[in-house]
C-alpha cells in the first residue's frame, strides 16, 4: 500500500473557455515548475477558435509540472498543469536580496587634514 503523506498534488484540467469548444492552443505559460501559485493567479494564456483568453488557477500551492509547452493545442478536460497543494513544499531557491549576492564596495573613510 502507498500512501503520498508528503505531497498533495492537485490537476488543473483545460476547462471549456468558449461555449461547445473542444480545445485550445496553449500561447504563453506565466508560471514553471517550482513557482509558488495562489487562487486565481493567472498562469497561462489560450486561444480557442474565438478568442484569447488567460486562465486563473483554482487552488494555492507549488507548481510540479506543465503538462503541455507553449504552442501545443489540448482537448478540454486534459490535465495541463499539476500543483503541490500539500503546504509543505517551499520553493525552488529562496531569492536572495541583490546587495546580498554581491560583495559590498569598500567604502573609503574621509581622508584628514
Amino acid at each position: 500500500m502507498t500512501t503520498m503523506t508528503d505531497t498533495a498534488l492537485a490537476e488543473f484540467k483545460m476547462p471549456d473557455v468558449g461555449e461547445g469548444l473542444t480545445e485550445a492552443e496553449i500561447l504563453k505559460w506565466y508560471v514553471a515548475p517550482g513557482d509558488t501559485v495562489t487562487d486565481g493567479q493567472v498562469v497561462c494564456e489560450v486561444e480557442t477558435a474565438k478568442a484569447a483568453v488567460e486562465l486563473p488557477i483554482p487552488f494555492n500551492g507549488v507548481v510540479g509540472e506543465l503538462r503541455f509547452p507553449e504552442g501545443t493545442t489540448v482537448d478540454v478536460g486534459q490535465v495541463i498543469i499539476t500543483v503541490d497543494v500539500s503546504g509543505g513544499a517551499a520553493p525552488a531557491a529562496p531569492a536572495a536580496p541583490a546587495a546580498a549576492a554581491a560583495p559590498a564596495e569598500p567604502v573609503a573613510a574621509p581622508a584628514r587634514h
